[in-house]
């Protein structure tokens, strides 16, 4: 097969998705203005995606080969030929999905595939069947909201053919939900909507003994969580004068969450939610007088003037000139109990705050738990949080309300990551250093733990509320757009995306390191590390990039040494999740960089398959994968904005996915299975 590059059909996702999930964060300086060195070894355009996608072009796979390894134990292992492939590893024996810019999931051969639930679809009793020219915000309350990301199932049967779906909503594309709808002057009724569509569901499904074909189910279980659901906050800065507001002067309850992006199961089966771009909801940063204010709601990208969906003029809480400690009040993780309809969903003010993508924990031997969580923003930085307490084992409401107090009392950390190649190899370009891997040593710098602070001029209560500046002080490795993080379940290695990170490089606010390797950086990497003896408490870790990701032809990509002729290409790794195999699953946030839907990739962690990433499936046009949640049978994936693409709208739908015809296109979850008699052992998987 000859080598040729990909062919590059734009340079970034769709502008419309910047504006309304994160509001335009790509468009403005990274909030990072700290002047903090950089660990490692450092060395001092947009085409219209729907025009190309409506081209209908497929994209074929590229070739060239690199070295393969024998996996994690000899990462530098010399070239193998690619002449013959080894056996697929458990759990990947599938033929890979050709990457494609079609308007539907696309599955491997042999596999089928369902719509689970899509956004309106009713939840709650009483929820009426979705309208989309007759939407209501009393309706949108109980019906499914929009925009999926995050999703977990809590089995309800030894057999796993019930389960509680739970389900993020991160963020509402107004322009996409209402036909005629105006920018600059939303309803009341269509502002009111869109609260509602945020936050996250809670839907029991069931499905047949031999099929993955979950229904939604009416239930005492089913939930939603929406922006007026009244939340508790938790752990040492609740109460502080820092998150006091006129609606609530004791600082300890707010109204909602928003922007949920990634999450996590806990061990003792409750729901983690990372609270991410919570400031594009603010307005008039520019107005507020206070200079030291003003620094910090810029250090977490709270702009000036009126927003995009303009909340401010139906709300007061969304403008920050009339109440500055509103923002203060996101950005945190969010912990609900699926169990409890009833119970009071909790903020952990011990886990810091910033724009987290997720938390996820590892329960140490002796019984504490650590969780990870990564700042999605820029040169932004990954953190750890180590609980005091101990885990109660058990699965009754007892031991649940004990194990929801662990993540608010601890010690929360930024990780340093130092290269240890010669700087002079490490110089944008990609390029490999002379070791053969992009690799080195870490460590875990204290913030803060309880009332005690461990940064210069900060009390313990700023560094909460404030995590990002104390994280700055202390001298974190910026990173690219930290995202999804989560410890193998069997061998306690950490894996990490890096989705992107364009600015990187000179004229940027850092420039190449080991960890970061290349300038201008479209295409993302993923990040591996293993704390010293394997202890989740310690405070080194090693790490290396397990995938350089992009375009398999493209000299600066690397998937941990396997053969690049026989690799899928990758761009913009957003959540991973794992099998029963131990192996790592991937979804893409902006594939379109390449010219190619997102999709759903799988990649080996062991053995002679370490780094054969294929492609399992793709998502329609203007869609991204997310939220995968994997069983040996049955995966699901959340399918997230399709459609949505410059100089499209309601009013000229560039997706007519998942019901086709004429209709407006709509975010649903997904399950696919592969059909046959499945065993007793497969049933719950």
């Amino acid at each position: 097969m000859s080598r040729r590059l990909l062919p590059l059909l734009t340079t970034r996702r769709a502008a419309v998705t910047c504006e309304y999930r994160c509001g335009d964060a790509c468009f403005h300086e990274a909030p990072n203005t700290s002047a903090n060195p950089y660990f490692g070894d450092i060395v001092g355009e947009v085409i219209s995606r729907r025009g190309a996608l409506r081209a209908g072009a497929v994209v074929a796979l590229s070739g060239g080969a690199l070295a393969a390894t024998n996996g994690l134990a000899t990462p530098g292992a010399a070239a193998r030929p690619s002449a013959h492939p080894p056996k697929p590893a458990p759990g990947t024996d599938f033929t890979r999905v050709t990457p494609n810019l079609l308007d539907e999931v696309v599955v491997p051969e042999g596999y089928e595939q369902a719509v689970v639930i899509r956004w309106g679809d009713p939840v709650l009793p009483g929820a009426p069947e979705f309208d989309f020219d007759d939407q209501t915000a009393t309706a949108q309350e109980r019906q499914f909201g929009f925009n999926c990301d995050f999703a977990a199932i809590l089995p309800l049967d030894p057999l796993g053919l019930t389960g509680l779906l739970v389900t993020n909503h991160e963020y509402t594309s107004e322009k996409y939900m209402f036909r005629g709808y105006d920018p600059d002057n939303p309803t009341e009724e269509q502002v009111r909507i869109a609260w509602a569509a945020h936050g996250l569901s809670v839907v029991m499904i069931a499905r047949p003994m031999h099929s993955g074909r979950y229904t939604p189910r009416m239930s005492w279980f089913n939930r939603r969580i929406t922006l007026t659901t009244p939340f508790r906050m938790t752990g040492p800065a609740a109460g502080s004068d820092l998150l006091k507001t006129p609606a609530d002067p004791t600082g300890t309850h707010v109204l909602g969450t928003m922007n949920n992006c990634a999450g996590g199961v806990t061990p003792w089966g409750t729901i983690l939610s990372g609270e991410e771009n919570f400031n594009q909801y603010y307005a008039n940063a520019d107005a507020v007088t206070d200079p030291v204010r003003r620094a910090r709601l810029a250090r977490y990208g709270v702009r000036g003037g009126a927003t995009t969906r303009k909340w401010e003029r139906f709300d007061p809480r969304w403008d920050v000139a009339r109440h500055p400690n509103e923002a203060n009040r996101f950005g945190w993780v969010v912990e609900i109990d699926p169990h409890d309809p009833h119970s009071t969903p909790v903020k952990h003010t011990a886990l810091g705050r910033f724009k987290h993508e997720c938390a996820n924990v590892r329960v140490t031997p002796d019984g504490r738990v650590v969780a990870y969580s990564g700042d999605d923003e820029r040169f932004e930085y990954i953190y750890k949080f180590v609980s005091d307490r101990r885990m109660k084992r058990g699965h009754g409401r007892a031991a649940r309300r004990h194990n929801m107090t662990l993540l608010d009392s601890g010690t929360l950390y930024v990780a340093r990551l130092t290269g240890d190649s010669p700087a002079a190899e490490i110089d944008g370009s990609g390029r490999l250093p002379s070791d053969g891997e992009f690799d080195g040593t870490g460590e875990w710098i204290p913030l803060v733990s309880g009332d005690t602070s461990f940064v210069d001029g900060m009390t313990a209560e700023e560094v909460y509320v404030f995590t990002r500046e104390a994280a700055d002080k202390v001298g974190a490795t910026k990173m690219d757009r930290p995202e999804d993080i989560e410890p193998h379940p069997r061998t306690g290695r950490v894996y990490c995306a890096l989705t992107n990170n364009t600015q990187r490089g000179p004229g940027g606010r850092a420039m190449a390191d080991e960890a970061n390797p290349r300038h201008e950086n479209r295409h993302g990497q993923v990040l591996e590390f293993e704390e010293e003896r394997g202890d989740a408490l310690a405070l080194r870790f090693t790490w290396r990039l397990l995938l350089v990701c992009g375009d398999p032809a493209s000299p600066d990509t690397y998937f941990a040494g396997f053969p690049k002729d026989q690799v899928s290409p990758i761009s913009s790794p957003d959540n991973v999740a794992f099998d029963r195999h131990g192996n790592l699953w991937i979804s893409t946030d902006s594939g379109e960089v390449l010219g190619i839907n997102d999709g759903l990739y799988v990649v080996p962690l062991e053995g002679r398959s370490r780094g054969h990433l294929k492609l399992f499936l793709t998502v329609p046009r203007g869609a991204e994968a997310c939220g995968p949640v994997i069983g040996d049978k049955v995966v699901t994936v959340c399918v997230q904005h399709p459609g949505e693409l410059d100089g499209a709208s309601a009013d000229d739908p560039a997706s007519h996915w998942p019901d086709g015809g004429d209709t407006p296109p709509r975010p649903s979850v997904v399950a696919v299975w592969k059909p046959g008699r499945w065993g007793l052992a497969d049933i719950g998987s």
